[in-house]
């Protein structure tokens, strides 16, 4: 479930769980009673699974921080072409 954040004029942020779309505008603060409104925050990312957040960290790094190369990559080596049965009795020049 989400976490909703709350500002209460008196005590300060408030974190509430709620179930998807189902937290209101304004919440009564649990500790003075009083209003507190609905934040826009952003995302709390770093909850996903480890290698979501390791494909953010580097799309972030790599937007300021962009990795400096000399060269291009190496090709792969491509293995060499098994040979054919069908073909092995075949006259060769």
């Amino acid at each position: 479930m989400p976490v909703y954040a709350y500002r209460c004029g008196e005590d300060g942020a408030v974190d509430v769980v709620r179930p998807l779309g189902a937290a209101p505008p304004v919440l009564a603060c649990p500790t003075c009673g009083g209003d507190a409104r609905k934040m826009i925050t952003a995302p709390r990312l770093a909850l996903g699974d480890r290698a979501r957040v390791a494909a953010i960290d580097r799309a972030e790094a790599s937007r300021t921080e962009p990795a400096v190369v000399t060269a291009p990559p190496p090709r792969p080596a491509r293995p060499a072409p098994r040979p054919d049965p069908r073909t092995a009795r075949l006259p060769r020049p």
